[in-house]
């Protein structure tokens, strides 16, 4: 998959339509009430990045989100404003070359009906129109963490790409939710959610080193000015160290915008250079979360604006 280019006036279109008004919950929007086949990730082989005359170097990109709970405005905010801000802020900065995108529905696989669904890799508008048929569960065990590994799982076992294999180059995946990762995928919770028999139990590093040969990872954890902040941030800052960073849920709407800035920073820019094409409201509200991501050691890394 991937074919395309990505035009204005196609999400124009789209964006005027009843069903992706920012006047409508989350349930209006992503009105599936049970998972489509083509979303089930034990019901899918692999999911492929390929080259095409749209997209001669193409890099994949997942975005992976939490859909438990009260995280249904999350999807929304990508649904609405940050998946297609982020593309055309991809394009226009050059962040990454021919992005082709995939968005993952995260949910909780030691409660939920749905713990994982995934889109096709997609260049053009049909990425927005295949996000909006994933199914918001809304579940979530109140367990101590969501299962955000399924999508390492998922990524290094489960998708194909162009961008490792004839070029030995990294896509790029990102996470993004309010809570801790559960510690592991047992072999009853992978054959459950992929239909994967694998003989021991795999541990979150042990699914970090194995995805990290074909994508660079992150996490974008949710601050909801709770006394809880502190803990999960010291849990990602552990798992992810250098490639993890706070967002507030007042800040939100800026998730795009954080996302390409590490994209920036993560091909080799500065975080100034990642910053300084940026309006300088947003820039000024990003600068704290980027500071977080470290990807290279420097002798001097401040944010100037």
């Amino acid at each position: 998959m991937g074919r395309g280019s990505y035009l204005a006036a196609d999400w124009a279109a789209l964006r005027t339509s009843n069903r992706l008004s920012v006047n409508h919950t989350p349930v209006q929007i992503f009105d599936s009430k049970s998972a489509n086949d083509g979303n089930k990730t034990n019901l899918i082989r692999i999911r492929e990045s390929r080259d095409n005359a749209d997209s001669p170097k193409s890099t994949p990109v997942i975005i992976g989100f939490d859909v438990t709970a009260s995280m249904g405005y999350l999807a929304k905010e990508i649904a609405t404003n940050s998946l297609n801000r982020m593309i055309t802020t991809i394009l226009d900065n050059k962040a990454v070359r021919d992005p082709q995108v995939l968005c993952a529905a995260i949910g909780d696989v030691k409660s939920d009906k749905y713990p994982l669904q995934v889109t096709q890799f997609e260049s053009d508008i049909r990425m927005v129109r295949q996000l909006m048929s994933l199914c918001l569960e809304g579940g979530g065990g109140g367990n101590g963490g969501e299962s955000y590994n399924l999508v390492w799982y998922f990524a290094s076992r489960h998708t194909k790409t162009d961008c490792f294999e004839k070029r030995n180059e990294k896509g790029i995946l990102f996470t993004i939710g309010d809570d801790k990762c559960h510690a592991d995928l047992s072999r009853t919770e992978i054959f459950y959610a992929f239909a994967d028999n694998v003989p021991y139990t795999l541990s979150n590093e042990e699914l970090i080193r194995e995805v990290s040969q074909k994508y660079d990872i992150f996490h974008l954890y949710i601050e909801n000015d709770t006394a809880s902040d502190k803990e999960v941030y010291r849990y990602w800052n552990d798992m992810l160290p250098g490639r993890a960073a706070p967002i507030n849920r007042k800040d939100i709407g800026l998730l795009a915008n954080l996302i390409v800035a590490i994209m920036l920073v993560n091909s080799g820019k500065t975080h100034n250079e990642a910053l300084q094409g940026m309006d300088q409201n947003i820039a000024e509200r990003i600068a704290r979360s980027l500071s977080f991501i470290e990807i290279k050691k420097a002798a001097s890394n401040t944010i100037s604006f």
